[in-house]
């Protein structure tokens, strides 16, 4: 038991020190991305509820920011699962204002085609139709959203998924609009960064968003905003998920 302990403690300290030589080439590493992802690009975030941005997604918008990127949310639903739709817009937009998307570019759809609701199946072709005319009318030439996991599995999450690798293997994108996906993670890796980071590091996608103190600290604020979310867990979720300061994604 206590050589396990050790081990941990181990593996904390080894992945502070990741941290720490990640803090200090953060410059040269948003450089390399921003010459991937394309500096000062239009990048539409599509989520499925309000607090997605926060929860899973804060890495790699405030990633996108330091590459000068402007970034535009499409959120599918209203959050309306408890009947607190019209909270949770405003929350939503709190949120993004901490992370410095004005409300201006941010759309938020309350529609009986798109329930907050896991137990629903959003139309692929209805949520892809959306998506495009969204992509087209901004400009947009970098769509990012979840994985064929989901993060978390919601089907939601997993329908905005399907929408975009439908439009992707159609052919039907802008040409120059390419797509991002958040990799999905084992529930073991999603609650321990510390332990995690180096791993994150060693066996990134395609790009890698790790967030300084500084960044975290407005991470949190952000998820703070969503005030009728915030249920015991949570503010575990908070505490230690990798989703506050890590986000690997994958380009299809």
């Amino acid at each position: 038991m206590e050589a396990m302990w050790l081990l941990c403690v181990a593996a904390a300290v080894v992945a502070w020190g990741f941290l720490w030589v990640w803090d200090s080439s953060e410059r040269v590493k948003s450089r390399e991305q921003g010459g991937r992802l394309g500096a000062e690009s239009r990048t539409l975030l599509a989520i499925a509820h309000p607090d997605d941005e926060a929860m899973f997604f804060a890495p790699t918008v405030l990633g996108l920011a330091r590459l000068r990127h402007w970034v535009y949310l499409l959120c599918f639903s209203a959050g309306n699962y408890y009947n607190q739709g019209e909270t949770r817009k405003k929350e939503l937009l709190q949120s993004c204002d901490v992370l410095g998307i004005p409300p201006s570019r941010v759309m938020i759809i309350d529609s009986r085609d798109f329930p907050d609701d896991p137990g629903v199946q959003w139309d692929t072709e209805h949520v892809a139709s959306v998506l495009l005319q969204h992509i087209e009318v901004n400009g947009i030439n970098l769509v990012v959203t979840f994985d064929a996991g989901g993060v978390s599995g919601h089907s939601n999450h997993i329908a905005l998924y399907a929408a975009v690798r439908a439009l992707h293997s159609e052919g039907k994108l802008p040409k120059g609009c390419s797509v991002l996906t958040l990799q999905s993670v084992n529930v073991l890796r999603k609650y321990i960064f510390l332990l995690d980071l180096p791993l994150s590091l060693l066996h990134t996608q395609d790009v890698l968003f790790v967030l300084n103190s500084k960044e975290v600290a407005q991470a949190k604020r952000a998820m703070s905003c969503h005030r009728s979310q915030l249920l015991w867990f949570r503010r575990l979720y908070i505490l230690f998920s990798r989703y506050m300061r890590i986000n690997s994604l994958s380009f299809l």
